[in-house]
């Protein structure tokens, strides 16, 4: 794997952006949102997280999230996600995108997280609006009611049929239009708006590096193009990143 030309961009780098989708948490164990069709009780699901799903039946998708809670919190953020959560500490300005909502950065100590789709372990009040964390696995109430006002909560997620939120968005397309440098990881590069990204930082002048184990729509644009895990490539990259960067220092 050739990765000076890599490092001598980013030794000499300081906006960094990141966009990751659901391969660097398939590297941790947890099944792919596609992969998981036709697995549970025959429902697809993509009959499950839809509102209308939610108001037939909140106790079947609830039991579906409940599922879903129990497999991610028992699986570990992989190197790659440790990697990121220290380069937040390193470039002056380090924003991460992601379109998982398995928590897996914020686990490995990333806080700098832009969540297009939203947090499993967030709930959200369908009366207020309130968002509320929670970890319990499993749950101890189903479906789960709101302690301050009674009413159902949902699982604070972005379903089939429901907008993204324009704040996290707008500011993910700003970090993307900003950035010098712009990390592609474990995303098919084809689900909008997020797939949109890596082009707004390739037209405003940044070099793209896409890590993924197969090619993708993304990959003719790129600039550096690795094929492989991102917990087996990013280390190797921060490896080689952090000797030359101390010796910079020194």
């Amino acid at each position: 794997m050739e990765i000076e030309p890599l490092i001598e961009l980013l030794l000499n780098t300081t906006r960094v952006a990141v966009l990751t989708g659901a391969g660097i948490s398939a590297e941790c164990g947890i099944p792919t949102f596609r992969g998981e069709g036709g697995l549970w009780k025959k429902h697809r699901p993509e009959e499950l997280a839809t509102p209308t799903a939610f108001s037939q039946n909140p106790n079947l998708v609830w039991e579906w999230y409940d599922w879903r809670r129990g497999i991610i919190g028992s699986k570990d953020p992989n190197p790659g996600h440790e990697v990121l959560a220290q380069w937040e500490k390193v470039f002056p300005s380090f924003s991460l995108v992601t379109q998982n909502i398995d928590g897996l950065h914020q686990k490995s100590g990333s806080t700098k997280v832009l969540e297009l789709h939203g947090n499993i372990w967030k709930f959200r009040c369908t009366e207020e609006g309130t968002i509320t964390d929670n970890h319990d696995v499993p749950l101890k109430k189903m479906p789960p009611l709101c302690e301050a006002c009674g009413a159902l909560l949902r699982p604070h997620v972005v379903w089939f049929g429901e907008s993204l939120s324009p704040t996290i968005l707008q500011k993910a397309f700003l970090t993307s239009a900003s950035c010098e440098a712009m990390f592609v990881i474990g995303t098919s590069a084809v689900v909008q708006p997020a797939a949109s990204l890596p082009l707004q930082a390739a037209n405003a002048g940044a070099k793209i590096v896409e890590i993924n184990p197969d090619p993708t729509p993304l990959t003719s644009y790129a600039d550096f193009s690795f094929r492989g895990k991102s917990g087996e490539i990013l280390p190797a990259i921060d490896k080689e990143f952090s000797r030359r960067f101390k010796e910079a220092k020194e």
